[in-house]
């Protein structure tokens, strides 16, 4: 499993923090890009940056978590950059079709919606899936296309 860059906004800093012990109990590869603390007033459009920009650098190998409340304000800021694929996944049936049907990148949750337990499990299936070539192959590259045209 390649190298897992996390980050969440102040309202997640536990469920970030307990991913990454989990992560690394899983000899899992965690890059921390924040929020540390409570009261870190960092807003989540800066912390997905800083993860995104993480992937993009790592040439896509790395994939991201990101957790703040919702997971929405998370998904909705790492899609704003080319090649990254952000899902909100709060089971285990999304997150796996994120993987394999989407070719996702980069797993949002949030923390005011599922509770720890529930978290590990979901990032404990989506850390062993790989998108293969397939019928959702063409659905992907046309994301790819859609992304060359409106993300210059």
């Amino acid at each position: 499993m390649t190298t897992i860059v996390i980050g969440c906004d102040n309202a997640a800093v536990s469920m970030k923090n307990m991913l990454i012990q989990f992560l690394e109990s899983k000899n899992i590869s965690v890059e921390n890009v924040g929020c540390d603390r409570a009261d870190d007033p960092t807003h989540y459009p800066t912390v997905a940056k800083r993860a995104c920009e993480a992937i993009i650098a790592s040439g896509y190998t790395k994939r991201g978590i990101l957790v703040c409340g919702t997971g929405i304000g998370m998904s909705i800021s790492a899609n704003k950059f080319k090649g990254i694929r952000a899902a909100v996944c709060h089971d285990n049936f999304s997150a796996e079709r994120s993987i394999l049907s989407n070719n996702a990148n980069v797993l949002c949750m949030g923390e005011r919606v599922i509770g720890h337990e529930l978290a590990k499990k979901i990032v404990g299936e989506w850390i062993t899936l790989e998108f293969k070539d397939g019928p959702s192959t063409p659905k992907v590259q046309e994301i790819a296309a859609l992304e060359a045209v409106n993300m210059k």
